[in-house]
């Protein structure tokens, strides 16, 4: 399912702050749902318009933009998130979940600003394996649920969800004129042939390159030639 940028547009602006973020994130840079909630603070780089994808499908990391439209938006979200976690550090709290291999190398790590999640959760809890109190990243059903009321009252009757946003990255993006390759690295697909399949979602050839006649003539296809 792909939606069109009209499409896109009616449930993102529906969304409020953070969602919004996540929504722009998972339609802009094509991320899938967790790869989003995952990010942490070290992920992102402003300078570079780029974030650090860690493990993602099939446990293979990748760099994708970062749309320069967030940027305002994310550092004011991170500067609110980094606030929070300074309270809970002033309260002995603040340590995030880490992997072992991490955790076990950098002691003091899980404490550190640069591990937090971007999609901090509102409350804290106790981490299973390691016992620490801190804030894992928002739960997944918490957005799908957000962003389904979203596409509901937006009037879509498109079966879309969270993961329409991704899918609808592919082809605009290629309408856009990015190479078959670059979208492939992008969605962080293993093969070539699963990011051809967008190709025929636009029924064009695997360039997807827009016909000079659409910038001397930029219309909706309803002009008349002979009237011009």
């Amino acid at each position: 399912m792909v939606l069109t940028r009209e499409e896109v547009f009616k449930p993102l602006v529906r969304l409020d702050g953070t969602n919004r973020i996540i929504g722009s994130i998972l339609y802009g840079s094509g991320l899938r749902l967790l790869e989003c909630l995952r990010l942490r603070v070290k992920d992102i780089d402003f300078g570079y318009s780029s974030i650090h994808v860690h493990e993602g499908k099939g446990r293979k990391d990748r760099i994708v933009v970062l749309p320069k439209q967030l940027h305002r938006s994310l550092k004011d979200h991170l500067h609110e998130v980094h606030l929070t976690h300074e309270t809970d550090l002033d309260v002995a709290l603040g340590k995030v979940y880490l992997p072992d291999s991490i955790a076990r190398k950098y002691k003091n790590a899980a404490a550190e600003w640069k591990w937090q999640y971007w999609f901090s959760s509102t409350r804290s809890s106790k981490d299973p394996r390691s016992t620490h109190v801190g804030r894992h990243h928002i739960h997944i059903t918490t957005f799908q649920k957000v962003m389904r009321r979203a596409v509901v009252a937006s009037g879509i009757t498109k079966q879309a969800s969270s993961h329409t946003l991704r899918h609808s990255f592919a082809p605009h993006a290629l309408e856009n004129g990015m190479d078959i390759r670059t979208v492939k690295q992008q969605l962080g697909h293993s093969s070539l042939e699963t990011t051809e399949i967008y190709t025929h979602v636009l029924k064009r050839g695997g360039q997807a390159v827009r016909s000079p006649l659409e910038d001397i003539f930029p219309s909706d296809g309803g002009v008349d030639l002979n009237r011009v």
